[in-house]
Parts: structure tokens; C-alpha cells; sequence
């Protein structure tokens, strides 16, 4: 299935979109700062950011402003703990254009714009950088 395509504003107010990382592996995180798996899943991700290489791999956090008490709240945790890119969700849209069913999900599009992997929130770490490795 193609991965829909979107545009959100980062953090920082720049906008990105999809479509400039096409061609290259992409991960999203979608997220919310009150939701303890993604507590235990984002440093996870953070660690793997590190290592990752950068030219093959886009790693990008969404924070689904729709699922937040209040956007501030998503705003302080990822100025806090986040270094990788994050993106402000427009509401709830993308987090239902990928049809995601709770936070944190990972999704893993290949260089093709297909979306090669969907995890849900009690996903093992190990499997997704499994799943990354697999495609790059």
C-alpha cells in the first residue's frame, strides 16, 4: 500500500513534507506525551536515531496533537527528550490517514513510498530495527 502522502509543521514552525524523503527508508513514531508505552518506546527510538545512517534513513516523530490534553504538553516533552525530527499532527489526520489504532504506532515506508510496516504499541524494539535493516 502507498504511504499517504502529508505536510505538518516541525516543532520549530518549518513545514516538511513527505514527499522530500521518498526514495530514502522512512520511520515514523506517532506519539502523545502522556502515554507510558511511548514513554518506554520513544528513547528506544532516540538510541537507534543515533546510530542510524541519515542518508538512507528519515526517522521522524509525530506528535498527534488530536490525542494531547493540550499542545504545550507535546511541545515541552519533545523539546525535553527528543532530538530527532517531530512533527505537530494536524489534529488526529495523519495519525488516521495511516490508520493507527493507538500511540505509540511505528510505521516503516521502504524507498518505494509503500508501506513496508505498521507496528502497534506493544511492539518490540528489536523487530523494528529488524524490519529497517531488512529494507535498506
Amino acid at each position: 500500500m502507498k504511504a499517504p502522502l502529508f505536510e505538518l509543521q516541525t516543532i520549530d514552525g518549518e513545514t516538511y513534507q513527505l514527499e522530500q524523503d521518498l526514495g530514502k527508508v522512512v520511520m515514523l513514531t506517532f506519539w502523545a506525551s502522556w502515554c507510558p508505552d511511548c514513554g518506554r518506546d520513544l528513547p528506544k527510538k532516540e538510541q537507534f536515531y543515533q546510530s542510524v545512517p541519515k542518508d538512507q534513513v528519515k526517522m521522524l516523530t509525530i506528535n498527534v496533537v488530536g490525542r494531547e490534553r493540550n499542545v504545550q504538553e507535546g511541545l515541552n516533552y519533545a523539546e525535553k527528550f527528543l532530538t530527532q525530527p517531530t512533527l505537530l499532527d494536524d489534529g488526529r489526520k495523519t495519525y488516521d490517514q495511516y490508520e493507527c489504532e493507538g500511540v505509540p504506532t511505528t510505521i516503516i515506508i521502504d524507498q518505494n513510498g509503500e508501506i513496508a510496516h505498521h507496528f502497534g504499541d506493544k511492539a518490540v524494539m528489536m523487530d523494528i530495527i529488524k524490519a529497517v535493516g531488512e529494507i535498506i
